[in-house]
């Protein structure tokens, strides 16, 4: 079985920024990716435009032209794919990995289908949007009932409700409404998140001033069935039925907890943060390393493409035993 010096799990934007500082640093690498290459890029809204601009979620040092300022999801897996191929990287698609074990000083990675690939050293890289931050509600599991939006035509002239105040539920508002659907947002808030994407604020709330997307503040979803949803205001305690061909749960994605801990990396138990060297990023495990949004725990809004493209610098100045790079806004935010 041949030993790579890095075996890289998760095939984004991070993740591809590893596998280009291993290949800059003469280290032979693989990178295991359980979908296809960036697959959370791939399951974005189609219409989706960054909030970074385009040089911010550049890799490798690679210019990302485009005709705007923001890139859109297009344009953004035309560039990584491209990247991956200008570096000539080394990966496998569709390997979903199970596990990673370490016997003195090499790792085992072990697959779901079997496969197992060996290695000196492990970068996780695999980001946060397979998994969606459940309601725990009766009827979220309906068919009609979905934690990701893709585009508009299927809903046109229904009725959908949105459950979330952030930008993927403002986002998803918008262009719902442009294709006329009857939307109804419901967010546990008092109003949309101070995170949602400033040039969007104003035209959402001009909608909603206008009766054009209609909003249950301070609300909460607490079941859904296959014609309508049960709301219940948290201030008043009065509930209401409103009708939903269909519910889209926008209300976020976590890291995968159970995959960290299946590697030997220690959690906070609240936050669920890794325990990992802020300035190497190396776990609690010698020589297994977190890179990107997978070491935010509960925290996905505090570290994205435009920080988490630095981690992979510091980490390949690590093992190469060299002065590490610091990544200072990372530290600063978590």
């Amino acid at each position: 079985m041949q030993i790579y010096d890095v075996i890289i799990v998760g095939g984004g934007p991070c993740g591809l920024a590893a596998g280009i500082e291993a290949t800059k640093a003469g280290l032979s690498h693989l990178i295991l990716e359980m979908g296809s290459l960036t697959e959370s890029i791939r399951q974005y809204p189609r219409r989706m435009r960054f909030f970074s601009t385009a040089e911010n979620i550049e890799i490798g040092g690679l210019p990302f032209p485009i005709s705007g300022v923001k890139a859109g999801r297009d344009e953004a897996l035309q560039y990584y794919r491209k990247a991956a191929a200008y570096y000539h990287l080394n990966f496998k698609l569709f390997q979903q990995v199970r596990d990673v074990t370490k016997n003195d000083d090499l790792f085992t990675v072990s697959t779901t289908a079997g496969e197992q690939y060996q290695a000196r050293k492990v970068i996780m890289a695999t980001g946060y949007f397979t998994l969606p931050r459940w309601l725990g509600i009766p009827g979220e599991d309906l068919p009609h009932v979905s934690h990701y939006y893709d585009e508009p035509f299927k809903y046109s002239f229904t009725n959908v409700v949105i459950i979330g105040g952030s930008n993927s539920t403002v986002e998803a508002a918008l262009e719902l409404y442009r294709h006329d659907v009857n939307i109804t947002i419901v967010h546990r808030g008092d109003d949309f998140r101070k995170t949602v994407k400033y040039w969007l604020v104003p035209d959402v709330k001009n909608r909603v001033k206008e009766g054009k997307i209609h909003t249950r503040f301070d609300s909460v979803v607490t079941q859904i069935s296959e014609k309508s949803v049960t709301i219940n205001n948290l201030k008043t305690g009065e509930e209401e039925q409103l009708p939903a061909d269909f519910v889209l749960v926008l209300t976020g994605y976590i890291p995968d907890a159970d995959l960290l801990r299946r590697c030997g990396i220690d959690l906070d138990p609240n936050t669920q943060v890794p325990v990992y060297d802020k300035e190497t990023f190396e776990t609690n495990v010698p020589g297994l390393y977190v890179c990107g949004t997978v070491m935010a725990g509960i925290f996905t809004e505090k570290v994205f493409i435009e920080n988490g493209r630095e981690h992979a610098q510091a980490i390949l100045d690590h093992i190469m035993g060299r002065e590490v790079h610091k990544v200072a806004e990372l530290i600063e935010r978590i």
